[in-house]
């Protein structure tokens, strides 16, 4: 039986199923891109819900997996070499993952290349950006009276979905004709900017024609349907 005890996050969220492997995530933009994925490929994992509310990415053993203390994070007991692997950062568990089973990340060199620039620019403006103007204008930050941050935010997420909207110009996919790692890292951001953070008419989504289109594709796939979901909330 597969033995999970030398790692400290095993004993806060004990695996029912150690052989599998584990998730410790909660349904946010970032969390959702890797059950996601794991949906979409099928592997044997258990997902444990971090309260990120409650600061349990903070706790020692959460920490002792991911120093940054932020989900989500993996403990995959068939890592490289049939030994475990603990890892985080999603945009990395995304490639990991991708790579564990050959799905979703294209083989030819080229395109795995552009596959993985426009995972980057998902995690170096997509995710950032949007997630600012979830905070200047849904959360604490509304309170601010200078708006200079929102309205800073708030077009640099426009110009990005402008990005978008020009390169799914013509493509049902960011790589084209195949769904990839990089239009899961995207679904769940655009999915929050325009739902969860109340942000819809702010950048102006309904002026695009591509990207809404994208969505709505990405959203009907059953395996993205079930990932938003997971881990489920208490």
């Amino acid at each position: 039986m597969t033995d999970l005890s030398p790692f400290a996050i095993a004993k806060r969220w004990p695996a029912l199923h150690p052989e599998w492997l584990q998730l410790y995530s909660a349904p946010t933009p970032n969390g959702v891109k890797v059950s996601i994925l794991l949906e979409e490929t099928g592997l044997a994992y258990e997902p444990h819900y971090v309260d990120i509310g409650a600061n349990e990415s903070w706790t020692p053993e959460f920490l002792a997996l991911n120093p940054n203390g932020k989900i989500p994070a993996i403990l995959d007991p068939d890592g490289p070499g049939g030994k475990p692997l603990a890892l985080f950062e999603s945009g990395a568990i995304l490639i990991y993952l991708a790579e564990k089973t050959g799905r979703f990340l294209p083989h030819d060199a080229a395109l795995r290349y552009q596959t993985l620039q426009w995972l980057m620019f998902q995690m170096g403006g997509i995710g950032p950006m949007f997630g600012q103007v979830g905070f200047f204008h849904k959360f604490a930050g509304r309170d601010y009276e200078d708006r200079r941050p929102l309205q800073r935010y708030v077009a640099e997420a426009k110009r990005l979905l402008g990005v978008l909207e020009m390169r799914l110009d013509g493509q049902s996919w960011i790589m084209g004709a195949d769904y990839t790692i990089a239009d899961i890292s995207m679904l769940g951001w655009v999915r929050n900017l325009i739902g969860f953070y109340g942000a819809r008419d702010l950048v102006a989504f309904d002026t695009l024609t591509h990207v809404p289109q994208w969505l709505e594709r990405g959203l009907a796939r059953p395996a993205v349907a079930r990932g938003l979901e997971i881990p489920k909330r208490p």
